[in-house]
């Protein structure tokens, strides 16, 4: 089972416990690396963003962490970028000012080229999820869908970064209500989004989250774009994307036996010399 989780959320975003809550149980747990990933700033508000007045208070706590103990974990500071055309800083903007190790890119708010409001597309209510695809695109599933691979794709061709987040989350509040997973345009984009994941040579995360929250029969990306990241050679590594300490190895015994299923052998780990690959076991 992976000894690292390089995606989770603290309180400095929409986590639910301190960094120290995250660092003191990764050690219990026997983990050679942390990484915290909160949601970056937008220049809005929101209830999951990292707030910008409160970024010198996260590179400051994390640089203590990481101090503090070295000599049992390697600790690294990350954000997880949300792409919002036109509205968000581009990535590296906030790269820079939060001093990260490492980026994670991902598309949380879709927006329906009108401007606000925005389509979100996570969370734990779907109600949420239905209300935008009704408001923002006329009930229209196909275009909503369209939308946010579009918007996946604008940001991996136009921004830098390490990890793509859940690529594929959009079908979570779906759940198979509107369009099913095996329908031939929804694995079309699924393809286009990966050709270009290839050809920026991306890091798929393979995350754990919906499962263990219940709230997908399925892990994000799903099986038949696991088999095409396999396909296409694409690195993956593993995260339960947690938002409290409990949740850092969620399901990931389970997720290491599916992926060997489908013959993976080897994920993608970060240290402090950079990215190596792990013998999948």
């Amino acid at each position: 089972m992976p000894d690292y989780n390089l995606h989770q959320h603290s309180l400095f975003s929409d986590g639910k416990a301190e960094t120290l809550d995250y660092v003191e149980k990764a050690i219990r747990l026997g983990f050679s690396s942390l990484g915290f990933s909160e949601h970056s700033p937008l220049p809005f508000n929101t209830s999951f963003s990292l707030k910008k007045e409160r970024v010198q208070a996260y590179i400051n706590e994390t640089d203590i962490l990481k101090h503090r103990f070295a000599d049992k974990l390697e600790v690294f500071r990350s954000l997880e970028m949300d792409f919002v055309p036109v509205l968000s800083e581009d990535f590296s903007f906030w790269a820079m000012n939060c001093k990260t190790d490492y980026l994670i890119g991902s598309v949380h708010l879709v927006s329906s080229g009108t401007g606000n409001p925005l389509w979100f597309t996570d969370g734990p209510d779907p109600k949420t999820y239905d209300e935008g695809i009704r408001n923002l695109f006329d009930g229209d599933i196909k275009k909503a869908v369209k939308t946010f691979f579009h918007q996946t794709n604008q940001m991996i061709e136009t921004q830098e970064f390490d990890i793509i987040g859940h690529f594929d989350k959009v079908k979570m509040h779906n759940a198979d209500r509107f369009f099913k997973d095996e329908d031939k345009w929804y694995r079309n984009l699924i393809g286009e989004t990966l050709e270009l994941i290839k050809k920026k040579n991306l890091i798929v995360e393979i995350n754990t989250r919906g499962l263990y929250k219940k709230r997908s029969k399925k892990l994000f990306p799903d099986d038949y774009a696991l088999k095409r990241v396999k396909e296409l050679g694409v690195p993956i590594i593993i995260s339960s994307d947690a938002h409290h300490p409990s949740e850092l190895n969620a399901m990931f015994d389970f997720v290491v036996d599916y992926l060997k299923q489908l013959g993976f052998n080897e994920m993608m780990k970060f240290s402090d010399s950079g990215w190596h690959d792990l013998e999948l076991k």
